[in-house]
């Protein structure tokens, strides 16, 4: 049984349809100062530009602050709420939608399909919409690759990556992501590598998100240009002026956008 197109997938295929590219924000409430911090950041990025809002995290973010901020955050904005898990506590019925994610380079079998199993049930009873993403990490990966025990794509090998993609969207993945981590420690690697995102943008027919390292201007158009359909960001919308630099990359989405559609 194919899992149906459900109402935020169908809006980002649309969307993509019509604008040629997105812009997502990810909020992880743990690297706010509180509750109101995220919710902000939240609803600054979408009056920014932002096309859908991302909550998750790897460690911590579940239980009652998951379920509030998420609920805080879909009450003041105008776009999908979207759970990316870090594991299977990181569910809410405040969501309108989730990651459905396996982690398709982990060395171990559970972030590829056990924690799916353990999830799926709860998921269905829940009635919040899984989205099929195949994720990808890629070095240096981050908090992450470390605990999802992840086989790291090198960032010289972008056949790697793309045949893993392939992979993916052959396995039934509707959406794939090639993500660096999140560590700000990190970021000195910057994104996935532009010939790595060309690699895996012509191996697929399927969405494609980069995340993970994009903190300029200059970066996000070479994510875009060579191939991103969506690019995914977060540290540095916690670390500056949320609007401001939602508005900046979310008009660098436009612009690309608009040049994909006239190819």
């Amino acid at each position: 049984m194919t899992v149906k197109i459900g109402k935020v997938e169908r809006y980002i295929n649309e969307t993509l349809e019509s604008k040629g590219a997105m812009l997502f924000s990810l909020i992880d409430p743990i690297d706010y100062k509180s509750e109101d911090g995220a919710v902000k950041s939240a609803a600054e990025s979408v009056k920014g530009g932002a096309d859908l809002v991302l909550i998750g995290g790897s460690i911590g973010v579940q239980g009652s602050i998951l379920d509030n901020v998420t609920k805080r955050i879909r009450d003041s904005v105008d776009v999908p709420v979207v759970i990316f898990p870090g594991n299977i506590g990181t569910i809410t019925v405040n969501s309108d939608a989730l990651y459905f994610m396996s982690l398709l380079n982990s060395r171990n079998a559970y972030w590829i399909t056990q924690a799916q199993m353990l999830a799926a049930p709860v998921i269905k009873k829940s009635g919040v919409e899984p989205l099929p993403v195949g994720y990808i990490v890629v070095h240096p990966g981050g908090t992450v690759g470390w605990i999802g025990d992840v086989n790291l794509i090198p960032r010289e090998k972008p056949l790697l990556a793309s045949s893993l993609a392939m992979a993916g969207e052959f396995l039934g993945n509707r959406m794939i992501i090639t993500d660096t981590g999140s560590n700000p420690q990190l970021q000195k690697f910057g994104p996935v590598p532009n010939e790595m995102i060309r690699a895996v943008k012509s191996a697929i027919s399927v969405p494609y998100v980069v995340a993970g390292g994009i903190r300029s201007i200059e970066q996000i158009r070479d994510v875009y240009s060579n191939g991103a359909d969506i690019v995914q960001v977060g540290t540095v919308f916690e670390a500056s002026a949320t609007r401001k630099m939602a508005t900046a990359f979310s008009n660098v989405a436009k612009e690309e956008g608009r040049k994909k559609l006239r190819v």
